[in-house]
């Protein structure tokens, strides 16, 4: 390994920590949780940065982020070129900052990790972005000529909004075509405004169509327009389908069609979207129990049952059937959650829901689990202890257990391969489906993910449609 050897002297191994709300506020409001880096504090953690000559943060980063250079800008107090570097590769350096794994991609490979705490990458991210949108607006890259072809991109959580960007600057004319009535995708549905505002979201939106992004809301591809219309009655000449996983999944147990049961989905698009959280400014309908579980492990869960204290639940349970060592969701978002007073139940699993006489939740019957071997995601596998059921007393159930494909697009577009579970198929090294002219990238091809990991596909796409337009090769 070739690493910059760092000085003895200037080697910290203690990254510094984010200003954050304290809890007991916090669970009053859906203000962001995390604060943010001041300048000083920003300059300060950037210091730590080795600039390693083979830097293998830049390698563990989807997309593609120039890490080290955007970092020895801060030190500089280059702030705005900083986020221009960024925005080479990452259209949305705002949201990636605040709601990427960084602890499982650059920041887990940074050199320093190895002996204490890895440069906060996230966190001079995020600062960054936020510095240079409080600068007033955007500064723009120069736009290649146009070249006459036209892209269709369907959904705007951050694959298209990534393929967009990235086609826009080629020259390419780009339309976006949303479902629902504001662009984001999980984005604006799905990550509550105390983890990512809202308003973040929309300038990096305003930021992309910015670049001469078209944008329509309130079409439905498969309803609207097939796949097939877009090719030829209206005259694209590739299309991008980054329609995410957003059909729920339940658990198939009795008792989940009683009133108080809800999908992580359907909570959580009322509470963000529809703007449940500021009743009665905004009057969408939301019932909120006084004792709440939320069935799940993953950061969609931690979401619910943070959100759901927030909305006034007396108390808030994380129902999970494996143990904290295999919790998929963030640790930081586990550690907020803790304290904000969530109720963690390890090693428990749901095998009914009960209900009144008038059809609503009264309890949830559970058996303990204990952990065997591993199973195919690598995970010891959870397996029930023979009489030790017990009936939790909750009065509404949040599922937070996974996400499949919605199967419309594929179902109206029939000479598109998708796999056994509806997702489409598409080669992860080109984001190409089976189907000529169409690509897919994010949650459609993989199932419930990651942002960046959605960023990633969009800029491999990107390459490839800009490839397929100008060679024509397939």
């Amino acid at each position: 390994m070739a690493e910059q050897k760092p000085k003895k002297k200037g080697l910290n191994l203690n990254r510094l920590d984010m200003p954050r709300q304290d809890p007991k506020v916090r669970i009053t409001n859906f203000n962001e949780v995390a604060l943010g880096y001041t300048a000083e504090m920003a300059m300060e953690e950037a210091e730590r940065c080795l600039e390693c000559k083979k830097p293998l943060c830049v390698d563990g980063c989807p997309a593609e982020v120039k890490i080290p250079e955007f970092i020895h800008l801060i030190k500089e107090g280059k702030f705005i070129e900083a986020s221009l570097k960024i925005k080479e590769t990452n259209a949305l350096p705002a949201v990636c900052g605040r709601v990427c794994p960084q602890e499982e991609q650059c920041e887990e490979v940074c050199v320093l990790a190895k002996k204490g705490a890895p440069v906060a990458i996230g966190r001079l991210e995020r600062f960054v972005a936020d510095y240079e949108a409080a600068q007033g607006e955007a500064k723009k890259p120069e736009i290649a000529p146009p070249t006459g072809k036209k892209v269709a991109v369907v959904g705007s959580g951050p694959a298209g909004l990534t393929v967009a960007a990235d086609l826009a600057v080629l020259g390419h004319k780009v339309t976006i075509f949303e479902a629902l009535h504001k662009a984001g995708g999980v984005l604006v549905y799905g990550i509550p405004e105390f983890r990512l505002p809202k308003s973040i979201v929309q300038r990096e939106v305003d930021y992309i169509t910015s670049l001469g992004v078209e944008l329509k809301t309130d079409v439905v591809v498969g309803k609207t327009f097939t796949v097939d219309d877009l090719l030829t009655e209206e005259g694209y000449d590739a299309v991008f389908l980054g329609v995410g996983a957003g059909l729920p999944w339940f658990m198939e147990i009795p008792g989940e069609n009683l009133n108080g049961v809800y999908s992580a989905n359907e909570f959580l698009t009322r509470s963000n979207l529809m703007k449940a959280y500021r009743f009665p400014e905004y009057d969408t309908p939301i019932c909120v129990g006084k004792k709440v579980a939320v069935v799940g492990g993953g950061n969609v869960a931690m979401d619910a049952v943070r959100s759901a204290l927030r909305l006034g639940a007396a108390e808030a349970h994380i129902v999970y059937r494996r143990s904290r060592a295999e919790m998929p969701a963030r640790a930081e978002e586990i550690e907020n959650a803790e304290e904000e007073g969530v109720i963690f139940n390890m090693l428990v699993n749901p095998i009914e829901i009960l209900g009144d006489e008038n059809g609503w939740v009264k309890g949830m019957k559970c058996i303990r689990m204990e952990l065997g071997e591993p199973d195919s995601s690598g995970r010891r596998r959870p397996v029930p202890i023979e009489g030790s059921e017990f009936i939790m007393d909750v009065d509404m159930v949040i599922m937070s257990i996974g996400t499949g494909a919605n199967p419309l697009i594929p179902s109206t577009t029939p000479d598109m391969e998708v796999n056994k579970w509806g997702y489409i198929v598409a080669d992860p090294n080109t984001c190409k489906t089976t189907k000529k002219g169409v690509f897919a990238g994010g949650d459609i091809i993989r199932g419930a993910a990651t942002v960046i990991l959605a960023v990633g596909d969009g800029k491999t796409a990107a390459r490839e449609i800009h490839n397929y337009l100008t060679t024509g090769e397939w």
